[in-house]
């Protein structure tokens, strides 16, 4: 292996190329991002890792058109006063989340951004989201066969509403060129653990449940083993609850106890995750902390009250 994984435009003799497949380990251990397209909303989410204490903290701040004219005409650039974010606008109609090295994304990002207004200025119509997820993954393809080049270590999300007929699209594509539409995908960390979740439960949503189902998909992923024990302990406490109402005497508990454990679901889960939703009256929309919070409480209050009524002992007939 070791003599074919030198050169990315040698093959070895089980037709792998390796630089492409370390590329896709790197996705696999970058932050997990999810897409999920609703009837009428598509909603990105990442994974947001926690800043040290002395770097400036990664707050959303807006995205600017700048208009600057030339001998054409007056045609519009995207500014973004902001360092690295993982959810990013190519055009007005048009978002990205991706998963893998930043600096690469941060590169393929402003290649797209450049190809959308190219296309305004040159055809003076916006791009659809199929013609920029070819665009990109055509980039990508090309740094898989050319010598002294490496591929992009990155994987994308791609979401849009068409700008002629309005209907909602999700594409995806890796550091291997190909790229495929999907109504529900997941993509880095623990990303087959996110699809298979997706796959038991994704029906046809629109707005809140759009929202609610890639933010339970996330959940399920960055929260893991803590959410599973935060919510034995919250399941083990609706169980004492209703034992004490059907007449079993318990020492009391204090006022805040089982509310500790909860809220310490809820604050993980609004600080480590990054949600933006994408609707055609409004475009995207980057959801805040408190926002977030609030959903993932009912998210957890949901699952409480599902985990009760599975334990509730059965009703005399």
């Amino acid at each position: 292996m070791a003599r074919y994984d030198r050169a990315i435009t040698v093959f070895s003799p089980d037709g792998h190329l390796f630089q492409v497949e370390y590329a896709l380990e790197a996705v696999r251990k970058g932050n997990a991002a999810v897409g999920v397209r609703g009837t009428d909303t598509i909603v990105l989410g990442v994974e947001k890792k926690s800043t040290a204490k002395l770097q400036d903290s990664r707050l959303r701040k807006p995205v600017e058109l700048l208009r600057i004219g030339d001998a054409v005409g007056f045609y519009d650039i995207l500014l973004e006063k902001l360092t690295v974010r993982k959810i990013v606008n190519l055009d007005d109609h048009i978002a990205l989340a991706c998963a893998g090295l930043k600096a690469d994304a941060r590169v393929l990002i402003n290649r797209a951004r450049i190809e959308c207004q190219s296309h305004r200025l040159t055809v003076e119509d916006p791009v659809t989201v199929e013609y920029i997820t070819r665009y990109i993954a055509g980039l990508q393809q090309k740094y898989t066969q050319s010598g002294g080049v490496r591929p992009f270590g990155l994987s994308t999300l791609i979401v849009g509403f068409d700008p002629y007929t309005g209907v909602p699209s999700l594409y995806q594509t890796d550091p291997s060129g190909t790229f495929s539409a999907w109504k529900a995908n997941a993509t880095g960390r623990n990303s087959n653990s996110m699809r298979e979740f997706l796959e038991k439960n994704y029906k046809e949503t629109s707005g809140q449940g759009t929202v609610k189902l890639a933010i339970r998909a996330l959940l399920e992923v960055l929260l893991g083993p803590t959410t599973k024990r935060v919510l034995d302990a919250v399941s083990a406490l609706m169980t004492l609850l209703i034992l004490q109402l059907s007449g079993w005497d318990f020492p009391p508990r204090g006022p805040n106890e089982g509310n500790s454990l909860f809220g310490s679901v809820v604050e993980s889960g609004g600080k480590n995750i990054e949600i933006a939703v994408m609707t055609k009256e409004h475009g995207l929309r980057q959801l805040d902390e408190a926002e977030i919070d609030a959903i993932v409480a009912e998210i957890e209050a949901e699952k409480a009250a599902a985990e009760a009524a599975k334990k509730a002992p059965p009703k005399e007939t």
